[in-house]
């Protein structure tokens, strides 16, 4: 697996990382689904411990995957994987507690140490305001940013990150928080990537850069005949895409056409769709990672693709209208 520095923290992560959020199993907050159903905590764990067996050491994980269970489910792992060969990242700032507002200082000390308890761990590598709702005139920002700031001289926390899923939120942000590494959703049918901007602050401030879902939740693969149903607290419930029978079809026909294109590629769907999101962009992509076999994929593949390759699979997958 080939892998990349994340820009200033001069830290090297593998191309393709691991993401936890399908760790969470279902869960819903004011009625709205924000989990994945299926969750299988043995399944995960030994999903985890062959990433590592295949160097796949970069975790990102976050207090609100399942109200913590994701950060458990890591921290529990120590005895058979050395932490010290795990570069892990986690978030704050979504679950409000009783004070209103995820990005609280009191608040986010709680969650803050809540997540040190549960990943196990005297320090976290990377902690992420995880959005960029900061509150009427921006009132929660310079008091979140100061708290992560004191817990980094305190050595509990070595690198700051800031995301969220709107690349021009974390473009208009980046430099007021003036974080080390950035986290955005990006995918070949999602990217304002560049248009927004955050590409060229990338650069200029030497920062690492993650991207989320680049398989828009497993959408992408195409391989859903009928739009499918799932369970409560699963946030997929609640994404049009997934019952759009047209866009479906399309994503079938993408997918036959990115096999053959790709055929001499063991993984040519995830590779192609996994390459082309890096293809422009000197990053990491987190990929959802919850049986062995999922490991192993990700572990195979070869990115980011070729200037002519990405460029076609962005064709393809864009002709939908």
């Amino acid at each position: 697996m080939q892998r990349v520095a994340l820009g200033r923290t001069g830290v090297s992560v593998p191309a393709v990382s691991v993401g936890t959020w399908g760790h969470s199993g279902p869960r819903r907050i004011r009625r709205h689904p924000v989990g994945w159903s299926g969750q299988d905590d043995v399944a995960a764990r030994r999903s985890l411990i062959r990433a590592w067996e295949l160097e796949l050491t970069h975790w990102d994980t976050a207090d609100a995957y399942g109200a913590g269970h994701a950060e458990t489910l890591i921290g529990s792992l120590w005895e058979e994987v050395p932490r010290s060969s795990i570069f892990l990242a986690t978030k704050v700032g979504w679950e409000k507690g009783s004070a209103g507002h995820g990005y609280d200082p009191a608040q986010m000390r709680r969650q803050i140490e809540g997540s040190l308890e549960r990943l196990a761990t005297e320090t976290i590598d990377l902690l992420y305001l995880h959005h960029c709702d900061f509150g009427p005139d921006d009132r929660y920002l310079e008091p979140a940013v100061e708290l992560l700031r004191e817990f980094q001289a305190e050595g509990r926390i070595r690198w700051i990150g800031l995301s969220d899923w709107d690349c021009h939120r974390v473009a208009t942000y980046t430099p007021r928080v003036d974080p080390d590494v950035v986290q955005v959703y990006r995918s070949v049918l999602a990217d304002t990537y560049h248009s927004s901007g955050l590409g060229a602050l990338v650069t200029a401030r030497d920062l690492g850069v993650c991207f989320f879902s680049p398989l828009q939740h497993g959408l992408l693969l195409g391989r859903y005949d009928e739009p499918p149903r799932f369970e409560r607290g699963d946030h997929r419930s609640r994404r049009k895409e997934f019952q759009d029978a047209d866009l479906l079809q399309h994503l079938r026909e993408c997918r036959r056409a990115t096999q053959a294109r790709f055929s001499d590629r063991r993984h040519p769907v995830l590779e192609a769709l996994l390459g082309t999101v890096l293809e422009d962009a000197p990053g990491c992509v987190l990929v959802g990672m919850r049986r062995p076999e999922h490991a192993e994929a990700a572990a195979s593949v070869d990115v980011p693709l070729s200037t002519e390759d990405a460029a076609w699979v962005r064709r393809t997958y864009r002709q939908f209208s």
